[in-house]
């Protein structure tokens, strides 16, 4: 489709409300300038110039969607500790309710801190837990994402899958069954190993190492045939009705039930971080797929969002305002 077809569809993204269910976390980012290596090892020494931190992880997907031009609902879990807390500050600053943003106290936030030296990620420092959330935060979390559902109150939900701990096939299930029956799409962004298959997703979005380990083969870089093998066992195992694989330089391929696949490729211009792009990616093809644009139609505008996110450092969300002029 012309460029100009695809920013006139732009149009329709404000006033859809999406839920992101997933693993919350805070990103922090030390910026600074590589000096010489260090004397204790063979190290750099990075003087450090400046500290920022942003949403990561599910919270990076609701911020896109906010960035977009929708509304996000976010349904997740922090600990009750200063990084919960600044979670908090920044889904207030961008105006995403956090109702169903519940503590445990007995656990930290997720908190991903890496080191830039110039435009180059030198080193990555996590905090966390990965053992399964509470029950009782769990259920909390089913009860009003099925509430959300049947009252209508969003059009899509979005399951963001880091492997933290907030995600479980049994939740899975239960939402995306609500959701098929009132006709709100979902989608999820999987870790492979994580969930076990639950048939009638919307959309399916791994990257392609994901697919091939949740297939349980393994495909070289530019092998097609291979890849659209890898497909069909995912398409059997999880039955979606969209299976969409992001493979880096190369760009995507959408499967559709009963299709033929469709290649798109890369619009990265220049790659210095894809930190953040998986997210920027689902949450801009779900988003398309609630305002009614075509799945091919969508997976373009997916596809310039994230090579939006591609040609900068750190993790960021895409404005909407960028993204018509990358498509223009």
């Amino acid at each position: 489709m012309k460029s100009s077809k695809l920013t006139t569809l732009l149009e329709r993204f404000p006033g859809h409300r999406v839920a992101v269910v997933g693993d919350l976390m805070l990103d922090v980012y030390c910026w600074g300038r590589a000096v010489r290596l260090s004397p204790e090892a063979p190290v750099p020494v990075v003087e450090v110039e400046r500290i920022t931190s942003c949403l990561g992880g599910a919270a990076n997907v609701m911020r896109n969607l906010v960035t977009l031009g929708a509304e996000a609902v976010a349904f997740g879990m922090i600990g009750d500790d200063e990084d919960g807390r600044t979670v908090l500050a920044e889904l207030d600053r961008y105006g995403i309710d956090r109702t169903f943003v519940l503590k445990d106290p007995e656990r930290r936030t997720t908190r991903k801190q890496r080191v830039i030296a110039g435009n180059q990620q030198l080193l990555r420092i996590d905090h966390e837990r990965t053992d399964p959330a509470p029950a009782a935060i769990r259920r909390r979390l089913v009860a009003g994402l099925v509430a959300a559902i049947r009252e209508r109150r969003v059009d899509a939900v979005i399951f963001e899958d880091y492997r933290k701990g907030v995600l479980s096939s049994e939740m899975l299930a239960e939402v995306t069954a609500a959701a098929r029956e009132a006709g709100v799409i979902t989608a999820l962004d999987p870790k492979p190993g994580s969930l076990s298959p639950v048939p009638g997703l919307t959309v399916l979005k791994p990257n392609r190492s994901e697919a091939c380990a949740m297939a349980e083969m393994s495909v070289a870089e530019g092998d097609r045939a291979g890849l659209d093998r890898v497909a069909e066992v995912l398409q059997k195992l999880w039955q979606p009705e969209y299976l969409l694989v992001s493979l880096a330089a190369e760009g995507m391929a959408l499967y559709r039930r009963g299709g033929r696949p469709t290649r798109i490729p890369t619009r990265a211009r220049e790659v210095f971080d894809v930190s953040g792009a998986g997210d920027t990616l689902v949450a801009a093809f779900t988003l398309s797929l609630a305002a009614g644009i075509p799945p091919k139609e969508a997976a373009e505008i997916a596809n310039h969002a994230a090579g939006i996110v591609v040609g900068k450092v750190g993790t960021v969300p895409v404005a909407v305002e960028d993204l018509r002029k990358a498509l223009a």
